[in-house]
């Protein structure tokens, strides 16, 4: 039998808004800080397109407030944590940045990225799901929204992991695959990742 759709809680719905949309704000604002520690050149121009995207990010956020009557610059206390969260992570990339080792920088700057698209990656899917259970225009409006970014946001969230831990590899002396395997094979989910990462060892054979 299929679950009965109902509405959601509007507290609980415009909270994750503001969160989502300040995260998104706090996502550019990483990336652009992660972009100065970069050496690698295909993770900077992942890493330009992922910030345009983010920028894109916003505005279909921004649209969601017009088509739900939202004031997109309320300010509630959730969304002043991820606020913080997000100037936390802007001032540790700026510190890597200024620690003397580039390497260890960018390694810095990615792991900095996934912690704040761990949060996005789970705004999304939470609209997501608030898009499937729910009825009428907020379902229509939210699905719209979705549609536009998920396939994005895995990427961003998933890539970077790979971006990460390839980039350590390396650091540490042993044969690294970059662009990371969950660049190569497109990876847009958790399963395809973990999938990824297990094929890295024949890539790296491959190589050698």
């Amino acid at each position: 039998m299929a679950a009965s759709k109902k509405q959601p809680n509007e507290h609980g719905l415009q909270e994750l808004l503001f969160q989502a949309y300040e995260t998104e704000l706090g996502g550019e604002k990483v990336y652009e800080a992660a972009l100065k520690c970069v050496k690698n050149t295909d993770l900077k121009k992942e890493w330009n397109e992922y910030l345009e995207q983010t920028r894109h990010h916003q505005q279909v956020l921004l649209d969601v407030f017009s088509a739900l009557g939202l004031d997109p610059d309320a300010r509630t206390p959730g969304r002043e944590v991820v606020a913080h969260h997000g100037a936390s992570l802007v001032k540790a990339i700026e510190l890597a940045g200024q620690a003397g080792d580039p390497a260890l920088a960018e390694i810095a700057a990615a792991e900095c990225v996934v912690l704040a698209e761990t949060k996005d990656h789970q705004n999304w899917e939470l609209l997501a799901t608030v898009a499937e259970k729910s009825t009428g225009e907020l379902s229509k409006v939210l699905q719209d929204a979705v549609s536009a970014v998920e396939t994005q946001e895995d990427h961003h969230l998933y890539h970077t992991m790979g971006w990460a831990r390839e980039l350590w590899i390396d650091t540490l002396g042993f044969p690294a695959v970059l662009p990371p395997p969950e660049e190569r094979k497109h990876v847009e989910s958790a399963i395809g990742a973990a999938r990824a990462e297990q094929a890295r060892d024949s890539m790296v054979q491959k190589r050698h």
